[in-house]
C-alpha cells in the first residue's frame, strides 16, 4: 500500500513538473511571438535631410511615401532625441495612409538625421494646428447666427454640370484653407478662381472670420478679403486655352470640391472636374472631335509657407491640348517676369465693386511654372498676365504665392516683393536632399 502511494505521488509530481515545464515553454513561445509581432508592427527608418544652400531654411516639407511599409496607423518622428510634429495623409481616401510628412528646420549647409518610427497600430498623434481648411453650407434654419458663424460643415460637395448657379451654394463661395501667413478660397463655379485674404498678423483666422471679417474682428487685428478677381485668373487659376484666350472650366459633367487633409502641418484640398470638354484648337484643322476627360486640381498648403503647391492630374493623354494660368493684372500694377516661368505683379485696387464699404488694398501676386510646361508667355492685357501651357505626362505642377501690404511681417513695395520672389525661386530650384535608410 505504501509502495502504491509513493508511486502515485511520484507520478503526480512528474505530471505537475511536466505541466509546469510545458507552461513555461508556452509562455516563452507566447512572449517571443508577442515580441516578434511588436517588431513586425514597428519599423524604424532614418531620414537624412541636407540643405544645399548657404542660407537657413525653415519649415521645409519632408514627404515619405508609405507604400513600402504596409498598413501604417501611427508614426513618431524625432530629431536629436526630441519629438517633432508629423502628419499621416490618406490621399486617395481608401482608409490607408499614403504619405508621412514633417517639417525640417535647417541652418545653412546643415545636414540633420531624423528617426521615424512607423507603427501598424494606434492612431495618429495629435499636434497643434498650423493650417486650416473648411467647407461650410449656410445655416438657413438658425437665423441668429452671424455671417461669420456658419456651422453646416461638410467635407465634399459635387454639383452636376448643368446646375444653374453653384457660386452661392457654399457659404464663402467655395473651399478655403490657410497657413499662418496666407488665406485662400477657391470659387465653386466654372472660374475655379483663387481669391486671397490679407492678414496683419501671423495667425490662423479663417475659422473665426470665414472670409467675412466683422468690424469688431478688424479692430482686433484680423485680416480680410484683399482682391477682386472677376473673370480673371485671380491667383493662378488653371484654365483652358482656345488658341487666343483663356477659357473657363466648362462644360463639365460634374464639379467637386473636397478636403483631403485638415493638417496639422499641411492642408490638402482638391477640385475635380469630370467630363470636361476643354477647347481643342487642333480640332478645327483635323476635324477631330476630342473626347471629354477628367481633371483633378490638388492644392497643398504647408505650415509656415505663403506659397501654395498646385498639382494638376488628368485621366487621359492631353498633350495635344493647350491650357493656361497666370495672375490678374491688378489695376495699375507693376509687372515682373524672369522669363523662365516666374511672373508677378504689385498693384492697388478695391477688393469689391462696393467702393464705399471697402478701402483700396495693395497686393503682390506671383505664379511659378516649370519651363517644360510653358508654350508661351502672353503679353499683358487688361485682365491677366498669362502663360499658355502644355502637359506631356498627364500631370504638371506649379506654385502660387502672394502678399498683402497690410502684413506686419511681409513686404510693402514692389521692389521688396520682387526681391523676395527671386530669393524664393532659388529655394524652389534647390530643394533639400532627402535620403531614407530602413
Amino acid at each position: 500500500m505504501l509502495s502504491y502511494r509513493v508511486s502515485f505521488i511520484c507520478v503526480k509530481f512528474a505530471r505537475r513538473k511536466h505541466l509546469i515545464i510545458n507552461m513555461k515553454k508556452l509562455l516563452s513561445t507566447l512572449l517571443l511571438s508577442a515580441c516578434c509581432a511588436a517588431v513586425a508592427a514597428n519599423q524604424t527608418i532614418t531620414v537624412t535631410v541636407s540643405n544645399p544652400m548657404n542660407i537657413a531654411r525653415q519649415d521645409v516639407p519632408v514627404v515619405i511615401p508609405l507604400n513600402l511599409y504596409g498598413d501604417i496607423r501611427s508614426a513618431l518622428v524625432t530629431v536629436g532625441g526630441q519629438e517633432i510634429p508629423c502628419q499621416l495623409d490618406d490621399l486617395n481616401q481608401d482608409e490607408t495612409f499614403d504619405e508621412l510628412c514633417f517639417l525640417a528646420n535647417l541652418d545653412k549647409k546643415e545636414q540633420k538625421q531624423y528617426t521615424v518610427t512607423l507603427m501598424e497600430t494606434g492612431q495618429p498623434r495629435s499636434y497643434p494646428a498650423r493650417v486650416y481648411a473648411e467647407m461650410v453650407l449656410p445655416n438657413t434654419k438658425d437665423k441668429t447666427l452671424k455671417k461669420h458663424q456658419q456651422n453646416n460643415y461638410i467635407e465634399a460637395l459635387t454639383a452636376r454640370g448643368d446646375a444653374a448657379y453653384t457660386y452661392n451654394v457654399q457659404h464663402h463661395h467655395g473651399v478655403d484653407f490657410e497657413s499662418e501667413l496666407n488665406g485662400i478660397r477657391i470659387y465653386f463655379d466654372a472660374r475655379q478662381t483663387l481669391d486671397t485674404y490679407g492678414k496683419f498678423k501671423k495667425q490662423l483666422e479663417l475659422k473665426d472670420t470665414q472670409f467675412y471679417t466683422t468690424a469688431e474682428q478688424k479692430a482686433q487685428g484680423y485680416g480680410d478679403d484683399v482682391l477682386w478677381v472677376g473673370q480673371t485668373f485671380g491667383l493662378g487659376a488653371f484654365r483652358g486655352w482656345d488658341g487666343q484666350k483663356p477659357t473657363l472650366v466648362e462644360p463639365v459633367r460634374s464639379r467637386t470640391q473636397r478636403i483631403i487633409s485638415y493638417g496639422p502641418l499641411r492642408a490638402i484640398v482638391e477640385v475635380v472636374d469630370r467630363g470636361w470638354q476643354a477647347p481643342y484648337p487642333a480640332a478645327s484643322a483635323s476635324g477631330q472631335q476630342p473626347s471629354a476627360f477628367n481633371m483633378t486640381l490638388r492644392y497643398t498648403q504647408y505650415a509656415g509657407h505663403r506659397d501654395t503647391d498646385v498639382d494638376v492630374y488628368f485621366n487621359k493623354d492631353v498633350s495635344n491640348y493647350r491650357f493656361s494660368t497666370g495672375i490678374i493684372n491688378v489695376k495699375g500694377s507693376e509687372e515682373f517676369s524672369d522669363k523662365h516661368g516666374l511672373r508677378a505683379c504689385w498693384g492697388t485696387d478695391y477688393p469689391s465693386t462696393d467702393t464705399l464699404k471697402w478701402k483700396r488694398e495693395t497686393v503682390g501676386l506671383a505664379v511659378l511654372v516649370a519651363q517644360q510646361n510653358i508654350v508661351s508667355e502672353e503679353p499683358a492685357n487688361k485682365d491677366n498676365y498669362a502663360f499658355v501651357l502644355k502637359v506631356t505626362d498627364r500631370h504638371m505642377a506649379y506654385k502660387v504665392t502672394y502678399t498683402s501690404a497690410n502684413e506686419t511681417f511681409g513686404y510693402h513695395s514692389a521692389r521688396e516683393w520682387f526681391d523676395y520672389l527671386k530669393a524664393w525661386r532659388k529655394e524652389v530650384d534647390q530643394p533639400v536632399r532627402i535620403d531614407i535608410k530602413n
